[in-house]
């Protein structure tokens, strides 16, 4: 490879990287005022959707649908509970897992979050096409990156 192609590599304007990276937080910032109505941050509105997908998860299983760690996600889980949206009790079969379940609060939470994906998807301003293919292709780098660091 060229000096002058190795030193191109190097321009954050050029890194993939950097696009997904700021691209991520740009989305983030604007999840914050919608969720912000719902008293939720980005992460704690994952959690909510994991279990409204499948209430009555495991702390590993709502980790491993997240791609998070027990220390990340126990605080976030904690905050939920607080809230009331969730409850946090030990599964009875296996004391040492713990299984976390919908409130009824938690429960009621998502018919006020049901128009979250359209007003984000307003804001993005792309097609729903070419939204779709970009998850798509998201997904495939991040699954290529999972095989390889997993190795």
């Amino acid at each position: 490879m060229s000096e002058n192609r190795k030193d191109s590599q190097l321009h954050l304007s050029d890194m993939v990287c950097f696009a997904i990276y700021s691209t991520a937080n740009a989305l983030t910032r604007a999840y914050q005022p919608i969720l912000n109505k719902l008293e939720l941050t980005y992460p704690q509105f994952l959690v909510m959707i994991v279990l409204w997908e499948q209430d009555n998860c495991t702390v590993s299983e709502i980790g491993a649908k997240l791609n998070l760690d027990s220390g990340t996600l126990t605080p976030l889980l904690k905050r939920l509970e607080a809230a009331g949206h969730l409850a946090r009790r030990r599964d009875p079969q296996d004391e040492r897992q713990v299984r976390i379940t919908l409130t009824d609060q938690g429960g009621a939470l998502r018919i006020k979050a049901t128009d979250i994906p359209e007003q984000v998807f307003c804001a993005l301003g792309e097609p729903l096409d070419d939204l779709q293919d970009l998850r798509d292709r998201l997904v495939n780098v991040r699954n290529n990156l999972k095989d390889k660091t997993s190795r």
